[in-house]
């Protein structure tokens, strides 16, 4: 019998522990009444009772043997199974797009009398799935990816034999629409930006707030704005200020142009946009910025140009995307304009550019704010009066008022030594002069088109008594 057992026993320790501790189990529950019972029970009940417990030992033994000779079935299994996907998984795949997901049931395959696969018996998810090469495959069994995972449109790598989708691959946009993404974060300031302090608050309000504190907004039970249009003359600090709203926030910043979304081919202005806000989403939270936004954004109108119907077939891309059936609060928008007299209604309504910001041309205080920005890194003297060269700037813009120093040191650079080639450390009177030619010929350049209005040939001495402050810059 000990060798019988012996025979019968695995050699391997793991299983014997097991039974062992079976067995321990066993003799641990009647321990306590075993004695009673053999003093009760006669030889020949013992003997009985013996020959069950062998035979119950005997059964246990053999369901060990079969447990184990499964669990090293099912590892070779899997091994093999592991070394097959190892060579399927062999580079390349096939890029292919998921078309559509279907639910079969294979008894109403059985019913038509096809002959059917064992491995297409299976009840769940089907896939039609469209190749590179413009071939449309249906597939029973979808592969090693699970069907929860994959929804239509999804890009999907296979293998090029059997077309099993053996991975998702990442989702595919257009390369001009990832050249419009900012890599580097902008670094203006609103302290870089003069006379905007209401727009600056108003763009906070509308675009930096609702990123940056969105519990705020949801306590209220208010729904925040989800765009922005800034609209006024060229050069008054715009798309500035659209840099410096994406610097005071972690979104990611896209920058289209309107012009780059007119395309030749039909449809593909509209692809743009949409993939620029899919990309957006996928990046969320994000900015928006849509430069010259009056390039696709007139009005609609009648025409049998397809050139004017492409590009109406773009801006309503835009406002789907703006206020579609799939609305996104983490992507904001920001659009610029010089006018906004010939835009679409369907862009100014709300619900799509709720905020309209004016940004007019700068007065007097602003334009000094803006000139004493820009010469803040210059070596300029103390006693430069900017309030006066605010006022003989008239009608001057941002980015006129910031040509205006660059002229003044470009200038001060070709005549160093002044008006007759003395030391600058010379009188005030020279110095002055000086100081009021840079500004007239910066004025002249940054103006030709009103040369024909105005004689900039000014007389020295009425231009001294306008201003008596300004001095150039130290040497």
């Amino acid at each position: 019998l000990g060798e019988e057992r012996a025979a019968v026993l695995p050699p391997n320790p793991c299983t014997r522990d097991l039974i062992g501790g079976k067995m321990a189990s066993v003799w641990d529950e009647s321990e306590d009444g075993v004695g009673e019972e053999v003093l009760k029970m006669s030889t020949e009940e013992i003997v009985q009772r013996t020959r069950l417990l062998d035979s119950e030992i005997k059964i246990m033994k053999s369901e060990v043997l079969r447990v184990t000779h499964e669990l090293q079935a099912m590892k070779d299994k899997i091994k093999e199974n592991s070394e097959k996907i190892k060579v399927n998984k062999t580079l390349p795949y096939l890029v292919s797009n998921v078309i559509e997901l279907l639910d079969v049931d294979p008894n109403d395959q059985e019913e038509d009398g096809a002959n059917i696969d064992l491995d297409s018996q299976r009840k769940g998810k089907c896939a039609v799935i469209k190749t590179s090469t413009r071939q449309t495959y249906f597939l029973p069994v979808i592969g090693l990816v699970d069907a929860e995972k994959l929804k239509p449109g999804d890009l999907v790598g296979v293998n090029k034999d059997s077309y099993l989708i053996l991975e998702t691959l990442p989702t595919e946009y257009d390369s001009r629409v990832k050249a419009m993404e900012v890599d580097e974060r902008p670094t203006e300031q609103y302290s870089d930006i003069g006379g905007l302090d209401k727009q600056i608050q108003e763009l906070v309000e509308a675009i930096v707030l609702p990123m940056n504190h969105k519990e705020k907004f949801e306590n209220l039970g208010i729904q925040p704005p989800k765009g922005v249009l800034m609209y006024g003359p060229p050069g008054t600090g715009k798309t500035l200020l659209a840099r410096a709203c994406a610097a005071q926030t972690k979104a990611t910043f896209l920058k289209l142009a309107g012009p780059q979304l007119v395309q030749m081919f039909i449809g593909d202005g509209a692809k743009l946009v949409r993939d620029a806000f899919a990309l957006a989403k996928e990046k969320a939270p994000s900015i928006i910025f849509i430069d010259e936004l009056d390039a696709i954004g007139t009005k609609r109108f009648d025409s049998e140009k397809a050139g004017d119907r492409e590009v109406q077939r773009t801006m309503l891309e835009l406002l789907n995307q703006l206020d579609g059936f799939q609305p996104n609060t983490q992507v904001k928008v920001i659009a610029a304009t010089n006018r906004v007299d010939i835009l679409d209604p369907a862009l100014l309504r709300s619900g799509r550019l709720d905020r309209k910001i004016e940004f007019p041309m700068p007065n007097e205080e602003a334009r000094a704010r803006i000139m004493q920005i820009h010469s803040r890194k210059m070596n300029v003297s103390p006693d430069v009066n900017y309030e006066e060269l605010a006022r003989c700037t008239d009608d001057f813009n941002g980015a006129q008022c910031k040509a205006v120093c660059v002229e003044a040191v470009s200038n001060y650079r070709a005549h160093p030594r002044g008006l007759h080639g003395r030391n600058p450390r010379g009188s005030s009177k020279e110095k002055s002069q000086s100081a009021v030619l840079c500004l007239i010929s910066a004025q002249s350049r940054q103006r030709p088109w009103q040369r024909a209005e105005r004689d900039w040939t000014v007389p020295l001495s009425f231009c001294l008594e306008k201003i008596k402050l300004f001095f150039p810059l130290k040497r």
